[in-house]
């Protein structure tokens, strides 16, 4: 159960003052040998701190293993958009689940319970970011441009990646708890992962919820399609299979709103994506089928076009 570090962490992160170097000091003292990396990024007088947490697994890559890394990502625009806006908002659940993930397995290995497989945490820790027109809702912004984010937190080392994001300013999946993506791998929505289905039904407890998604959604920020958020844009930077985790309402809320933190929701998202690197690490999940990936892309050829901004010059010229 990661109950108790979901609520720790809120209360760490409904701060004015918050930061990834705060963030850090939490995740060491669950853990004092916990491998955490902060690093500011500013543009134009506005930052944010990016928090990377490596969690070593038995047979992992980083110590000459040969067990797969899986990667959790905590998407979002910003934990709070100060001063609009007092305390943490919807969108902050992304970091929240992800750091409550990173200290559950440090706790984990800590009490002698260490995973197969590495694991790469990777968010970032923004209290004061900009609010976004959108429709239907308010989205959140960020200090910093998408293919900076990706390039912080998409990391070469992971061989999957759990993409997690807020995802209830929407009108597609009035569903109040989690759903999960299609995987997303070079271009193509691909099908639905039976093991994350299986992992879906035994941690959440009912039948799976899914996040419908389109093809603009896969597709970078800054190219002028809608996209119904920032969920899948770790897809773009990488040729590892991605799927998103999408924590979601029934009714539709913005991304700015404040009060809207559901604890015991995040702490469902924060036991899938533990039960899913157990068994990943262990070989025992995959994200997508080998053949028909080989098979699809033999028959229609490579997607990857789709994780650029497309062809422009055709566009305006």
């Amino acid at each position: 159960m990661s109950l108790k570090h979901v609520i720790e962490l809120y209360e760490v992160m409904d701060s004015k003052h918050v930061n990834g170097k705060v963030v850090k000091e939490y995740l060491h003292n669950v853990n004092p040998s916990a491998d955490v990396m902060v690093k500011t990024i500013t543009v134009d007088n506005a930052s944010t701190d990016f928090i990377k947490v490596v969690v070593k697994g038995k047979n992992g890559k980083s110590s000459g293993g040969s067990a797969p890394t899986l990667g959790v990502i905590g998407r979002l625009g910003g934990i709070g958009a100060r001063p609009e806006m007092t305390g943490f908002v919807s969108d902050g659940d992304g970091a929240l689940a992800c750091m409550a993930g990173a200290a559950k397995t440090l706790d984990m290995a800590l009490k002698g319970d260490q995973l197969e497989g590495d694991i790469i945490f990777a968010t970032h820790i923004c209290p004061a970011a900009p609010i976004l027109p959108h429709e239907p809702v308010p989205f959140m912004n960020s200090p910093v441009d998408m293919s900076v984010m990706n390039e912080h937190e998409v990391d070469p080392e992971m061989d999957a990646i759990l993409s997690i994001d807020t995802t209830k300013g929407n009108s597609v999946c009035n569903h109040k708890g989690f759903a999960i993506t299609p995987t997303v791998k070079e271009g193509y929505i691909l099908k639905i992962s039976d093991d994350l289905l299986h992992v879906y039904t035994q941690t959440a407890g009912i039948s799976p919820v899914i996040l419908p998604i389109t093809t603009q959604d896969i597709t970078p920020y800054g190219n002028g399609l809608f996209h119904i958020n920032s969920i899948l844009q770790p897809a773009v930077a990488t040729t590892s299979p991605v799927v998103g985790v999408a924590i979601t309402t029934e009714s539709t809320v913005a991304g700015c709103a404040t009060g809207a933190t559901h604890v015991t929701d995040v702490e469902n998202v924060v036991r899938f994506s533990l039960e899913v690197a157990k068994i990943y690490g262990a070989n025992r999940c995959s994200f997508y089928d080998e053949e028909q990936f080989a098979r699809i892309e033999q028959l229609y050829g490579s997607m990857n076009h789709l994780q650029t901004k497309g062809n422009e010059m055709n566009i305006h010229g």
